[in-house]
């Protein structure tokens, strides 16, 4: 610390001739003090070291130190992600795999119940064929035998379309429907409107889809 001693104040007289002069050496003084001030100022900072400012060469080791121990902590995220991203490939091809397991087995299932169906119908039409044959083969000209077997066989025929849910649309006496009945005339009738008369020919249905609608006259409204 500096210390700085002015020369001291000069009182100012009251009588009016000597105010002039005390202000002048007021002013004086003033001067002294601030040029002494500023000398002792300068000599202050000359005196005082300048702090040194870090290198960059002095700074590089510590970031170095600082990145190396950064290092093996990025390195293990990263072994980590790899490591996860190589389980998620694996589980991604085995659910593929697996998928297109699930796809070849459904394929093999489906081609196997359509040529198992059709061997099924087969199956059960082979006794229509026994007796068509048989009766082809008949000779003896006896058409009430004829009459017998013809009926047999439909009854045979019947019952192999039943095995594969092959039901008969026959709807006499029934209400007109239109999801199941085509009608061919509308004729006056004893019986109710929209009432079927007569079958032309008869429909199918296999399950609940019809394969082919009943041929019908409906009775006409009175």
């Amino acid at each position: 610390m500096w210390r700085t001693e002015c020369p001291p104040a000069l009182e100012i007289g009251v009588n009016a001739p000597t105010i002039q002069r005390d202000l002048n050496r007021r002013r004086i003084v003033v001067v002294r003090c601030k040029n002494l001030l500023t000398t002792q100022l300068m000599t202050e900072q000359q005196n005082t070291p300048d702090q040194p400012i870090p290198s960059q060469a002095e700074a590089a080791p510590t970031d170095a130190a600082g990145a190396n121990d950064a290092l093996p902590s990025v390195e293990a995220q990263l072994q980590a992600a790899q490591a996860e991203a190589a389980a998620m490939r694996d589980e991604a091809l085995r659910a593929r795999a697996e998928m297109e397991n699930i796809r070849r087995r459904a394929e093999e299932e489906v081609s196997k119940a359509r040529k198992f169906a059709v061997e099924s119908f087969a199956e059960n039409l082979l006794p229509v064929i026994d007796s068509l044959e048989a009766a082809a083969a008949d000779k003896s000209g006896d058409v009430a035998k004829l009459q017998e077997g013809v009926a047999l066989t439909l009854r045979q025929l019947v019952s192999a379309l039943e095995r594969s849910k092959v039901s008969v649309i026959d709807p006499a006496g029934a209400k007109f429907d239109p999801h199941q009945h085509q009608a061919i005339s509308m004729v006056p009738a004893e019986q109710e409107p929209n009432t079927v008369v007569a079958v032309l020919q008869k429909g199918y249905l296999i399950a609940d889809r019809v394969l082919r609608p009943a041929l019908v006259t409906v009775a006409a409204g009175k």
